[in-house]
């Protein structure tokens, strides 16, 4: 039998329905990733794991024997390589993001331009930070491909970049673009171990940069994006025909009516105990809006 799924009242509210516990299972793990707080715990718990797990003398025996079988495939697998490889160049961001800018999708491309630069640029600073220097230097008899890397090693930038553009691309894409996504990705790390630039765990710490910088992203535009509260929001707009509203304008400018009638009251009251009790009266001489008192009939503005 086919198992039941969650059911939607009228309300909106989902009611669980019966599940096999294989499906409990892939939904709640799906739920798990898509809290941009556990991706960015997690991307920052790997980075840091493989930050204090290289070392700047040597390389691990199965550090070593991981990337003599990636960097030991056959020659002809270069020029595939080598394309996947632009997916996780510096030029991958701006290129994705004009892409996304074209479909419509202004919000997508900022996030892709500012997550592929951001992952670039920090990878220059751990870079900077850990000094691991490149296969070569570490292990003899590696095959380097195309133009030989310089710099150092940890991590790899093209793979801090790749995952941040793919992480930020998925949920926009449909299962088709999620599948090639989610395939693509890693094969851009493996494709700097192929041509000798990377270290399986210079691999290892971009991917987890580029994931915890593509959730850090995600939690700040959540933050900009979180609606004001609820006491500063403005009334909803209602139209004109509602009776309800027609009768809360009436009560609303009847109110007004009344604190300007208590207003000049308060205000004539005032004039009257400043001059010491004369009664005022609209004067003849200025008009309606001229005041004169009853005993000379003289203008108090302009003194006529």
């Amino acid at each position: 039998m086919t198992p039941l799924t969650d059911a939607v009242d009228h309300s909106g509210v989902i009611t669980p329905a019966l599940q096999s516990p294989a499906g409990n299972r892939k939904r709640s793990l799906a739920g798990v990733l898509a809290d941009p707080r556990v991706r960015l715990g997690a991307g920052t718990a790997a980075l840091l794991v493989t930050a204090m797990a290289v070392r700047r003398d040597r390389v691990g025996p199965c550090e070593a024997a991981a990337f003599r079988a990636v960097n030991g495939l056959p020659g002809w697998l270069y020029p595939p390589a080598w394309a996947i490889m632009q997916l996780g160049a510096l030029g991958a961001a701006p290129a994705t993001a004009g892409a996304a800018w074209l479909a419509g999708d202004r919000e997508l491309a900022g996030r892709l331009l500012a997550g592929g630069t951001g992952a670039w640029a920090l990878s220059k600073l751990v870079k900077r930070m850990v000094r691991r220097p490149r296969p070569a230097v570490l292990l003899p008899g590696t095959r380097c491909r195309g133009r030989e890397a310089t710099g150092l090693g940890y991590l790899s930038g093209h793979a801090g970049v790749a995952v941040a553009l793919g992480a930020a691309a998925l949920p926009r894409l449909g299962t088709a673009g999620r599948a090639l996504t989610l395939s693509t990705v890693p094969v851009v790390g493996l494709t700097r171990v192929y041509v000798g630039a990377h270290l399986p765990l210079d691999v290892a710490g971009g991917m987890a940069l580029g994931l915890a910088i593509d959730a850090a992203m995600t939690l700040v535009n959540s933050c900009i994006a979180q609606p004001a509260p609820r006491g500063k929001q403005r009334a909803p707009l209602v139209q004109s025909g509602d009776p309800d509203h027609r009768k809360r304008l009436r009560a609303s400018s009847s109110r007004g009516v009344r604190r300007l009638a208590e207003s000049r009251v308060s205000l004539r009251s005032g004039l009257r105990r400043a001059l010491g009790g004369v009664r005022l009266v609209p004067g003849p001489v200025c008009g309606p809006a001229c005041w004169a008192t009853t005993s000379t009939g003289r203008c108090l503005g302009s003194g006529r």
